[in-house]
């Protein structure tokens, strides 16, 4: 589902890397105690289910007031159940909540969630690591909502989404009806622990950093992404890389073990300055695996995500007097490359 509108951009975000590499500069906590901060996630889908007891009418001013342009994105977008100026649109809620599939699903994720205090408690201390980098930064409410296994997040004026139908674990028995267009390879990162970096991710890309379209090349898109990483490592310093970027244990290995084939293989190719849509999107988008290289398919995919990660983990390491702001705002990945000096063996 995409929100086509400049107020509410719909995000499907699962990310990924490595676990291994680390140093005094990444690892290095600031310390975020003195920042006056808490987040609070809203349940949207518990107010939402209240019209089924209380009167309608009622309960919709209430939202709408309580939840304001998110609400009417949620009727409008989500559902697409007609329009907040017009009172049609509660039969197709009354609709829902008498269905079989409404009652299941809420029954799962209210077994699962029957509160947020650990995801509370993850975003208050992320959202402090926003506010000590960028303390003018305007953070968003956040609203925990279903979305009918659309999207995870939903970013939109003033608020940040949780679809947290899109979190209940990787072995949740909604998965494999879904599994012609959300494979077993991605919904494998539906859990819990993977909220607060699929909101700050969110936050990053959407928000705070988002890319340039007239940067096209795959050094681009590496350094692009290197860096929206690099900014989860210091926003979540301790979520493994793992969780960040997605990969299994055994994909962080095998590119950690392969780091000189890959960036040899990305260089013999002539693929940095390739601009050729269908030539790099193997290289930066959702797959199971990279095909062509490794054995048996066990080459890790969005292996220029990953290798974007190390040259500018390298960068901030040889340039430790670098910013985190700096580093967000310089849009020039060659000079970055040049100057990681990025020769993995």
């Amino acid at each position: 589902m995409i929100f086509n509108s400049t107020k509410a951009k719909q995000i499907y975000l699962i990310f990924l890397t490595s676990l291994l590499l680390t140093s005094c500069g990444r690892s290095k906590k600031v310390d975020v105690s003195n920042i006056d901060l808490s987040v609070t996630i809203e349940r949207f889908d518990h107010d939402l289910d209240a019209m089924r007891s209380k009167p309608i009418l009622a309960q919709a001013t209430f939202m709408e007031k309580k939840y304001g342009v998110f609400y009417q994105d949620y009727i409008e977008r989500v559902m697409q159940a007609g329009t907040v100026r017009d009172t049609a649109y509660f039969k197709a809620l009354r609709d829902v909540f008498a269905s079989q599939a409404y009652t299941d699903l809420k029954h799962e994720v209210d077994s699962i969630y029957p509160n947020m205090d650990k995801q509370n408690e993850e975003l208050t201390e992320a959202f402090k690591y926003i506010k000590y980098y960028y303390p003018k930064m305007k953070l968003p409410k956040v609203y925990a909502y279903f979305s009918g296994f659309q999207a995870q997040t939903s970013l939109g004026d003033g608020y940040f989404g949780i679809g947290l139908d899109m979190f209940l674990g990787a072995d949740s028995k909604f998965y494999p009806a879904l599994t012609e267009t959300l494979p077993r390879y991605i919904t494998r990162r539906f859990t819990p622990d993977n909220i607060t970096p699929r909101v700050v991710e969110g936050l990053a890309r959407e928000d705070m950093f988002p890319p340039n379209p007239a940067d096209k090349s795959l050094l681009s898109k590496m350094v692009y992404n290197g860096k929206i990483l690099y900014f989860m490592d210091r926003i979540l310093p301790d979520v493994p890389d793992s969780t960040k970027i997605g990969y299994t244990a055994k994909q962080v290995k095998w590119c950690d073990d392969f780091k000189g084939n890959i960036w040899g293989y990305f260089l013999e190719e002539n693929l940095l300055y390739e601009t050729d849509y269908d030539k790099i999107q193997k290289f930066i988008g959702e797959a199971p695996f990279t095909p062509g290289l490794g054995e048996k398919n066990e080459a890790a995919p969005k292996l220029a995500l990953w290798t974007g990660w190390q040259i500018v983990r390298q960068y901030m390491d040889k340039n430790p007097k670098i910013t985190l702001q700096q580093l967000m705002a310089d849009n020039d990945a060659q000079k970055i490359l040049n100057e990681s000096k990025y020769r993995p063996k």
